[in-house]
């Protein structure tokens, strides 16, 4: 009687790892099917818990003092606040193979950033605006703080602190990183005089029943990569960085100093610096990735969009923000916390 040998094949199945990685993330902002083929190929399943703005993130990370995220998806300011916390792993050394495609532009442009964050993406915050129901064409802040009646109630302002001020300092002629008394009073009192003409400052929806398509609003400050997301709903969608300039901003992503996996967390970013993937994932968020080398995969098409990539004359007048002395941060937030209500 011949015998059934049977041979091992668990030398080729990869490894499963109970605990997921807890990634702390915004909605829609990496694709799943990279998840997927990350999990497949590691055996490393990544769960995402989300935010809906980065001061949320923010209260999140408070609340729980940095604990129970393995990975981070962070703002250029949040790093080194962070890290001042405690919350966040240093990038090891020698560092992850495929970090030697990021831009240094991006890498070094926030205190810490280099040490303690890998950047993702970057863009730019502007206005977002339907060019079907609005008689002109907006290409200015001082549109939407000193608007035409038609706008009153029509206006959706971002919920961030930081990104309304920096809109309403730009209208000013000011920097975001105003330190001048004057200069930040005057824009914390244009910011309340132009909240009788807001209709909601937590953003609009990003799928079919946002406000922007159904005209309940018609102006809305938002992201580059989220309004094109918009457009892709509807070509009566036009997005543009106002003259006066905005925020430049760049999203990192770190690893907890409390994740118990943090050579699985750094496998994660490893992988999707892959510049197949960084490339794959660009036309997934529709932002400009900071991975020099998934640039040149990306489409001519990609790399011509305006809203994606702006003209030199917009950036050179868009900056990126900085820290704000605590005492202006503070009044900025109980102003902010006002205009909420």
């Amino acid at each position: 009687m011949n015998k059934i040998i049977i041979i091992p094949l668990l030398f080729l199945i990869q490894p499963s790892y109970a605990q997921p990685l807890v990634l702390l993330n915004w909605a829609d902002y990496i694709d799943p099917t990279v998840l997927a083929e990350f999990q497949r190929q590691t055996g490393i399943e990544v769960k995402e818990v989300y935010f809906d703005s980065d001061d949320g993130r923010n209260d999140l990370m408070t609340r729980s003092k940095g604990k129970g995220y393995d990975l981070i998806m962070l703002n250029g300011l949040a790093i080194d606040l962070y890290r001042k916390q405690n919350w966040l792993a240093q990038i090891p050394s020698p560092q992850p193979n495929n970090l030697i495609h990021i831009d240094k532009k991006w890498s070094q442009a926030f205190a810490s950033s280099e040490k303690y964050a890998v950047p993702y993406f970057w863009g730019t915050t502007g206005i977002a605006y339907r060019k079907d129901l609005i008689n002109q064409p907006i290409n200015s802040w001082q549109q939407i703080f000193s608007p035409i009646d038609e706008l009153k109630g029509k206006i959706t302002m971002m919920d961030s602190a930081r990104e309304v001020m920096a809109a309403s300092l730009k209208s000013l002629g000011y920097s975001i990183n105003s330190r001048n008394n004057h200069e930040f009073t005057s824009a914390l009192t244009r910011l309340q005089e132009q909240s009788q003409y807001v209709k909601t400052y937590i953003g609009v929806d990003l799928d079919e029943s946002s406000a922007l398509l159904s005209g309940e609003t018609l102006v809305a400050m938002m992201y580059s990569g989220d309004a094109l997301m918009l457009q892709d709903l509807s070509a009566n969608i036009e997005y543009v960085v106002p003259q006066e300039g905005s925020n430049l901003w760049v999203d990192f992503l770190s690893v907890s100093a409390f994740s118990p996996q943090k050579e699985n967390a750094w496998k994660f970013i490893n992988f999707i610096n892959q510049p197949r993937v960084s490339a794959q994932l660009a036309n997934y968020v529709y932002c400009a990735p900071a991975n020099k080398a998934a640039k040149k995969l990306l489409s001519q098409e990609f790399l011509a969009n305006s809203t994606i990539f702006p003209n030199k004359d917009k950036l050179n007048k868009s900056e990126l923000f900085k820290p704000i002395p605590a005492r202006q941060l503070k009044k900025l937030t109980k102003t902010f916390k006002q205009l909420e209500k």
